[in-house]
Parts: structure tokens; sequence; C-alpha cells
């Protein structure tokens, strides 16, 4: 029997991600379960039908997956091995999703000999998450993931399994370093626009409709031009932390990722100058000096 089938699913953090694929989950008739550290995140779910938890332990209870999408290894650990995590009292009988961007080394760390566990990398938007659009890459066990499967593709267009525990999150720091360098290189360039007396919004209407653009800077070159960074799509604190675990992934291998830790420092400057909570787009705040200052 399959994950999909056996029974409820949890979903534990309900940020951006978590609480479109705790709809989604609903939508296809699926029994959820939800925390958040933030209880007032819950409040739409539990309207849809989910059940609010109080804690994780009591949220995976009687489930058949458990998917975690909490910010960052922190949080992750404690809803994992906190007092009242879900393997605080012995392990998780069900399929562990651990779809947290975190050091892939963490992942694995983190789930010990917790018997059935997966790291999942997503590709996508809250509204990919929302309607089943996901593009997800998967590290675990081949028979955890074939068990699991039927449920992740409830969630996705595309289910790819990379390998071992660690994969998920391996290829998921790829995508985010691209990202993060993109959408910062599409910002310097319309910021040198702008100081060069041409017109912001002409330029990056013309690099988003240009073969330099990818989708992501086609989609992003929109808030660039509007100037609103509410309502993130992607934080850039989350942007920030993914650019760092990917500059010491390079360096735990020997490797050096000049653009990689150029963009790291930039979004990090930006997430200390009180952007954080934007969208990664606001990375474009870090570019200009501040008046009176020499930052």
């Amino acid at each position: 029997m399959t994950y999909a089938t056996k029974g409820p699913v949890a979903v534990l953090g309900l940020g951006t991600m978590g609480s479109g694929l705790a709809s989604r989950l609903l939508d296809q008739g699926i029994q959820v379960r939800v925390w958040n550290r933030t209880p007032e995140r819950a409040e739409p779910l539990a309207r849809a039908g989910a059940f609010a938890a109080s804690r994780p332990s009591e949220a995976v209870e009687g489930t058949s997956a458990a998917i975690c999408t909490v910010a960052d290894g922190d949080a992750l650990s404690t809803v994992l091995r906190g007092p009242d995590g879900i393997l605080a009292r012995g392990g998780y009988p069900g399929a562990l999703i651990c779809a947290s961007t975190v050091a892939p080394d963490e992942v694995v760390r983190l789930a010990g000999d917790a018997p059935s566990v997966l790291d999942v990398g997503m590709l996508g938007n809250r509204d990919h998450a929302r309607d089943g659009e996901l593009r997800l890459f998967v590290g675990g066990e081949e028979r955890v993931f074939t068990a699991g499967r039927p449920l992740l593709e409830m969630l996705a267009k595309e289910v790819v399994h990379l390998g071992a525990l660690g994969s998920g999150m391996r290829m998921k720091l790829l995508l985010n370093l691209l990202m993060g360098i993109e959408v910062q290189a599409m910002a310097e360039a319309a910021e040198l626009a702008a100081a060069s007396g041409l017109d912001r919004k002409q330029v990056l209407r013309t690099i988003a409709g240009s073969g330099f653009a990818s989708p992501v800077m086609s989609f992003k070159s929109r808030r660039l031009a509007a100037g609103r960074f509410e309502e993130p799509d992607f934080r850039l604190r989350l942007m920030a932390k993914d650019l760092m675990l990917a500059t010491e992934q390079a360096a735990a291998s020997g490797l050096s990722l000049p653009l990689t830790a150029a963009a790291a420092e930039t979004h990090v400057r930006a997430t200390e100058q009180g952007f954080g909570d934007e969208d990664c787009a606001a990375v474009t705040r870090a570019l200009t000096r501040k008046p009176g200052t020499d930052k």
C-alpha cells in the first residue's frame, strides 16, 4: 500500500509552499493534519477541513506521511528532534518527507536511523504548489521513493529520484544558486540603466523579452519594474540562506564559486538592511547607497 492511500498526511510548516501543499492535498480528498509555529497560519486550512495541531508530534498522529516545509535547519531540527518533535519519542512509522531547504548532510544527520526518509527539492512557486504543478527532485532509498511516489505525483507534474538521501537538497541548492545569481544580475542591469539615464521599465521589458532571459527573470522583472516586493514568492532571507549553503558546499568540495559568493554577500547585506521578509527580487535594494552613508 502506498503512502498516498494509506492514511492522513501531515504538513508541518505553513509558509508559502507548505500552505500550498496542504491546500492541494485537501483538494484531492486527502485528510490533512497541519502544524505551524505561529498557529494563526493554520486557521484558513482548518476552515477548509484540515486538523490544526498544537505541536509537531500531535500533527503526525495516525498519519502515513509527514511533509516538513519549515524555513531552515534549526527549524527542521526542532520539528524532528525537539521535545515535541516527530522523532522525539522514537521512530515515525510513515514516510518522513523533508522538503525544507537545508544542508544535504544536515538532512542525513537529523534523519538518523528513521526507516523511511526522503529529502525533496521543490521547484516552483505558491501557485504551482496549490495546483500540483511543482517539479520535485528526491533523495532517499529506492524502496521508500517507490512507496512515496504516488503521493509526490499528486503534488507535482514531474518527480525525479536522484539517488541517496541528501540528493534532493543538492539539486535544490544548485537551482537556487542559479536563481539568486540571475535575479541579482538583472537587478544590477536595471540599476545601471537608471544611473545611465535609460528608462528602467523599458530596460526590464527588453531584458524579459530577450534571449538572455530565463522564465524566472521574466517573472521577476515585473517585480523590479513595479518596485513591489511585498507578498513574496520567495523571501530574500531564505535566498541568502540558500546561497550561503551553496558556498559552504562548494568550499567543502574544494571549489571556488566566485559568482555565488558575490551573490550570497549581496543577499546577506540586503537581509541585514531589513529586507529579508520581502521577495528575493528586493536584492536590488542592496545595490544603491543609502543617502549620507558609505553603504
